[in-house]
């Protein structure tokens, strides 16, 4: 009996192998409407409560954005002149920082649809454009994504053509300049503890007394 090479039969599995793991591996325009499908289920499950419903969207929101490749663009050249403990901190604060910040935004959601328009791909960088539309405006967002090993992340945001990257960008840059790396990290962690203050008084607040 005639038998393939081994380094053959490698390359027949290979062959029959790589539709199926093109076919899993998601585009840009795909990756995005799934992610923000899953988020808007989540937001919809009206059996949550709040508290359940945000750790989902929490969760998906930190295994779909490239945090680390945001921080490097929104440090720039700081990011090269930082050291690793500052990099590692920066990365996990400015994640802590854009959830308490955006999290009211995100809650605030009633139904509004989402409108996939076109996507743009130039080797591993890809712009998705999306429209969120209500009975009475149209919001363009869009999303820009970064490939890594295969699959797609976002790592900024551009709503009505405001870039989320620039703007802090701008912002911590001054900050550096004036109080440095340390002190753009304890204003960072001093933000993060006064927006989820501020969220638990707002909560507690429209609690109903109890009885």
């Amino acid at each position: 009996m005639n038998r393939l090479p081994i380094l053959t039969r490698l390359l027949l599995l290979s062959a029959i192998l790589s539709p199926v793991q093109a076919a899993a591996s998601l585009g840009p325009l795909e990756r995005c409407k799934e992610d923000i499908g899953a988020i808007l289920l989540v937001l919809r499950d009206s059996s949550l409560e709040r508290e359940a419903r945000w750790e989902k969207v929490s969760a998906i929101l930190y295994e779909r954005v490239d945090f680390r490749s945001m921080s490097q663009s929104v440090l720039a050249a700081n990011w090269q002149t930082a050291t690793p403990e500052e990099k590692e901190e920066f990365v996990d604060y400015f994640s802590q920082y854009l959830e308490e910040v955006y999290r009211q935004k995100i809650e605030a959601y009633s139904n509004q649809r989402v409108e996939y328009v076109h996507e743009t791909i130039a080797e591993e960088r890809a712009v998705v454009d999306t429209v969120i539309a209500t009975e009475s405006t149209r919001i363009p967002v869009s999303y820009k994504m970064k490939n890594n090993d295969g699959e797609w992340f976002i790592y900024d945001v551009v709503i009505e053509g405001l870039s989320l990257v620039n703007n802090y960008r701008s912002s911590f840059g001054d900050k550096i300049k004036t109080d440095g790396m340390e002190g753009l990290l304890a204003d960072i962690r001093g933000q993060i503890e006064q927006y989820r203050a501020d969220y638990l008084m707002q909560r507690q607040a429209a609690e109903p007394p109890n009885q």
